[in-house]
Order: structure tokens, then C-alpha cells, then sequence
């Protein structure tokens, strides 16, 4: 029941920026555009700093050795290499067909809860005896950001937070329900691994760090969003107090390259259609690599490639009612 009441208090923090549309995604891509003049990728520009790691962490507890288990895979459903019984996929289809419904809707927890869930949540998920990825390494090599527990979780929720700009950008029943999907599946998998991993006993304690986790998860977000409609250094200093924690010794090439990371990824889901955000095509751009500002030809003719390939699918008679959808491909 608490772990309920959370996930529906962390996505009410989502309703004052309700407002948030294409538009203010578009604005922040501009604002991108011209601050982007032969940028260097966020991680060539951390190696101008000098700043040593520091080993002072109030953070909740390091990782284990190695995982116990894996929420995304816990679930035989959720397995890469799951096949659905042929009887039980027909089946499915013929319902869906019969009763018409909402495959926008329905397929929120797949995309959302799980498949973009997987991506925040791997961008910094890291265990003592295995070697990090190379967007772990970014946070906590080159921004020389602490190895543990609640470390994670605030890279998880920047992340989180930067696919909220484009789910409010939705229409609304569909991107709250996105938004609901993936805040959801975070808090679910907080409450497994604080008993699997970090081996918490008491379910009284677990429940205290759920509501510390539900207070950090909706004050980034009104940060960030603060930011988002302001300027780079409101932004920045939203970084500084939740990714980095308010701690003095932080270089600004830091902050710098972490704003230039968010502005790239807005500017990337700025330029995706409904149909295809909605439907899983999304994924984060490496720290180490640039985004490419598209001319305004190029996003003709990539607009172009898109409409036809949704108008060509959607009159495709073979194409099955699960994977079916509504919303738009031309914004």
C-alpha cells in the first residue's frame, strides 16, 4: 500500500508543468542549436577538469558484489528471448480486435514500465566486480561522482526526467499514463533491490528510504523543470544541488558538460514523432558522442521518411491489431 501511495504522490509533482508541450521542446532545441558550434562530446569536455574524487558520501550504501536478481528479467513476459505461445498470441489479437481496444494505452507498461524504465535505470548501474559500462563510467569516472546505492538513483531519475518532457508533450491520457508506467516500475524495483541487495531487513526502514526516495524523485523533477523553462545556469544549479548533491568541490566543467548531455537528448526526443517515442524507438546518446543539428531540409526530408513509413504501415492489412496505433506521426 505505501509503495502505491508513493508512486502516485511522485507523479502528482508532474502536474504543475502540465503545460509542457512540443513547444517548450522546441524552444529548449533552439536554445540548443545555438549554443552547439563544434561542441566536444560531454566526456571529452570532463577531461579539462582536474578536480581529484572526493570520498565523502552521505550516500545510502555501495552496490554488492554482483546482483542477486534483475527486475527486468525477473519476469519470464519481460525476457529477451520470450516467444508468447502461438494459441495465446492469437488469442490475444482476437481481443483486442473484438473489443477494440487501446493499444497506446496497453502497451504504456511494456514501453514505459519496462524498455525505457531498463534505459534510465542502466545508465548508471554499476556492481563492485563487474566492469562499468561506458555511460557509468561518464558519472562516475569522469564526473567523479560516488560509487553507491543513492548515487544511482539520482542518475536513474535524470534520466526518468528528461523522457517526462517528452511524455508531457503526449496527449495527456497517454503520456500521464507513461509517466505513471515508469515512476511505477522505479519505486518497484527500489523495494526489491533494498531487500535483495542491500540486504534490508525491516520493512519499517525500507519504507523510510521509499519516502526519502519519493522526496528526492519529485525535487529533481520541479528542479529540473525549473531549468528546462529558464536558462542553462538555472539548469546547471539544478544539477549541482541533486546529481552532485550540493557538495562544494564540483568543477563547472562538470556541470557544464552534464547540461550539454540533457540539452542534446531533449533536442533528439524534440525531433521524434508520437508514434514513434510511443512505441520504444528512443534511445539516450552516448556521453561520448555529439548531436548533429539537423538543417531545416534535413528535417524536411527525414519527416518525410517518417510519414511514409507510418502511412505505409498503417494500410498494411498483414500488420496485426497489437501493433496498431493511433497516435500521431507527423508532429
Amino acid at each position: 500500500m505505501l509503495k502505491t501511495t508513493i508512486c502516485r504522490d511522485a507523479l502528482s509533482v508532474l502536474r504543475p508543468y502540465a503545460i509542457s508541450n512540443r513547444a517548450f521542446l522546441h524552444q529548449s532545441s533552439i536554445r540548443f542549436n545555438k549554443n552547439t558550434e563544434a561542441e566536444q562530446t560531454p566526456e571529452e569536455l570532463v577531461k579539462n577538469s582536474h578536480l581529484k574524487p572526493s570520498n565523502n558520501s552521505k550516500s545510502l550504501g555501495k552496490f554488492p558484489d554482483s546482483p542477486k536478481n534483475d527486475l527486468l528479467s525477473s519476469s519470464k513476459y519481460e525476457a529477451t528471448d520470450y516467444q508468447l505461445p502461438k494459441w495465446k498470441e492469437a488469442l490475444g489479437e482476437v481481443l483486442i480486435k473484438s473489443f477494440r481496444l487501446d493499444m497506446d494505452r496497453i502497451r504504456a507498461g511494456a514501453v514505459a514500465g519496462s524498455y525505457y524504465y531498463s534505459l534510465c535505470r542502466n545508465q548508471g548501474l554499476q556492481f563492485e566486480n563487474e566492469p562499468l559500462s561506458e555511460s557509468a563510467k561518464f558519472f562516475y569516472e569522469d564526473l567523479k561522482l560516488p560509487r553507491s546505492f543513492s548515487q544511482w538513483f539520482q542518475i536513474t531519475i535524470l534520466h526518468e526526467w528528461i523522457l517526462f518532457t517528452r511524455m508531457r508533450a503526449m496527449p495527456f491520457k497517454y503520456g500521464r499514463n507513461y509517466q505513471q508506467k515508469l515512476v511505477d516500475r522505479t519505486f518497484s524495483d527500489i523495494e526489491m533491490r533494498l531487500f535483495e541487495e542491500l540486504n534490508v531487513s525491516s520493512g519499517r526502514i525500507a519504507d523510510q528510504y521509499l519516502k526519502d526516495f519519493n522526496s528526492q524523485l519529485r525535487g529533481a523533477v520541479f528542479a529540473y523543470d525549473e531549468g528546462f523553462y529558464t536558462d542553462d545556469a538555472t539548469l546547471a544549479t539544478a544539477v549541482w544541488r541533486n546529481l552532485f548533491g550540493g557538495r562544494s568541490n564540483v568543477d563547472f566543467v562538470h556541470l557544464e558538460a552534464v547540461v550539454r548531455y540533457i540539452r542534446s537528448q531533449v533536442y533528439v526526443l524534440s525531433r521524434m514523432s508520437d508514434r514513434e517515442f510511443a512505441t520504444g524507438k528512443f534511445k539516450f546518446v552516448p556521453p561520448n558522442e555529439t548531436v548533429e543539428i539537423l538543417t531545416p531540409q534535413q528535417e524536411e526530408e527525414m519527416k518525410t521518411k517518417v510519414i511514409e513509413k507510418y502511412e505505409a504501415l498503417d494500410k498494411d492489412s498483414d500488420l496485426l491489431p497489437s501493433e496498431r496505433s493511433k497516435l500521431s506521426y507527423r508532429n
